[in-house]
């Protein structure tokens, strides 16, 4: 790892990576847990929607973060690129820089499995361990053109689509089938045995779709065009992949956990439409000014990521725990439980503060 100074950036893109973010480390300090817990059916169905993967079929909001995490690393790559070239690193270089990398986010996924059990495992299925397959077939495509990656994307898709309709071993021969599917298979065949909640470490491949398409949108983002020409063909993108995310579903249900051609085309859809929110509002209209809330957490994702992880929100917890018990226990356990929630929330956002700054951010 190392610690830069932080380069001229796509400021809704530091949003967007900074509001995903947000939202994880919100969920590492238990705050939508508390929430589900309020005793109110309305705000625990909501809470359920927005906040919970979907058990099985089905596409919630927070099926969406990984993708969105996925498509923002892919925008990022032609900005790094292009960064690397003006500071006068040659092409040798940023290859073996993208090349660390990727083994990087593998060992650190494949880590952070390897962390409460007593032998070592090999599981692949977290949004490090995937990422690092992504980003490095995003980086091997980058000089080609936009029309090869929009390609590539769907041909991974259309790879895991049939290895999963045709896969013909005996008991893994149900496509859309929890437990007896090509990706139950997969994960015996590389770790043996299946995955709890039935998660897929194959679905890096489809999902390598996301990545790849976020390089297209990064490398439109730094053309030398009109920002409404910009905005429109990002709409059109998402629009059409959209559209033909909902066609899918007639014939292929909607499954984030095995990454179904479905669930790559509509989660790619709404991000790419994420994305032109985002940019919308922030860098063309400039309606959202005050994004340093967010931002300061989008510059160092990896870092607040492994952090929460390994355990730096239970930590924060363990200090406000008995104080919020204290004060507020005897009159709502759940009030108790929702403050410490914030103030863990809070000192995990302090953290990202204090990095910034101090201009430390780090990357690997």
């Amino acid at each position: 790892m190392t610690s830069t100074k932080l380069n001229n950036r796509l400021v809704s893109l530091d949003f967007f990576r900074g509001l995903v973010m947000f939202l994880l480390i919100a969920e590492f300090a238990h705050l939508f847990e508390v929430l589900m817990e309020s005793g109110n059916p309305h705000l625990t169905a909501t809470m359920d929607f927005l906040f919970h993967h979907a058990k099985w079929e089905g596409l919630h909001f927070w099926d969406l973060v990984q993708p969105f995490f996925m498509f923002i690393v892919g925008v990022s790559i032609p900005f790094s690129y292009d960064n690397r070239k003006r500071r006068g690193d040659s092409e040798k270089q940023i290859r073996n820089h993208a090349l660390r990398r990727a083994f990087l986010l593998l060992l650190f996924g494949w880590g952070l499995y390897c962390i409460g059990p007593e032998k070592i495992v090999f599981q692949f299925d977290n949004v490090l361990a995937q990422l690092s397959f992504t980003y490095l077939i995003s980086f091997l495509l980058l000089k080609q053109s936009s029309n090869v990656q929009i390609t590539a994307g769907f041909i991974c898709i259309v790879i895991s689509d049939l290895l999963y309709r045709f896969f013909p071993v005996a008991g893994f021969d149900q496509a859309f089938v929890a437990g007896e599917n090509f990706g139950a298979w997969f994960n015996i065949f590389i770790s043996g045995y299946e995955y709890g909640g039935h998660w897929a470490a194959f679905n890096a491949l489809p999902t390598a779709a996301h990545t790849l398409w976020g390089v297209v949108a990064g490398k439109w983002l730094m053309e030398n065009t009109p920002q409404a020409e910009k905005l429109k063909r990002l709409l059109i993108a998402g629009v059409v992949t959209l559209i033909l995310g909902y066609l899918s579903t007639f014939f292929t249900p909607i499954i984030k956990r095995i990454s179904t051609t479905s669930f790559v085309l509509l989660s790619g859809g709404w991000t790419i439409l994420a994305l032109v929110l985002c940019y919308w509002l922030i860098d063309v209209k400039q309606l959202i000014k005050k994004t340093f809330l967010f931002r300061i957490v989008g510059v160092n994702p990896l870092f607040i990521y492994l952090f929460a992880s390994l355990g730096g929100g239970g930590l924060f917890l363990k200090i406000i725990k008995p104080f919020s018990n204290s004060l507020l226990g005897g009159f709502s356990p759940w009030l108790a439980d929702l403050a410490s929630g914030f103030v863990v929330l809070l000192g995990l956002w302090y953290v990202c503060y204090w990095l910034y700054k101090n201009q430390i951010f780090i990357k690997i």
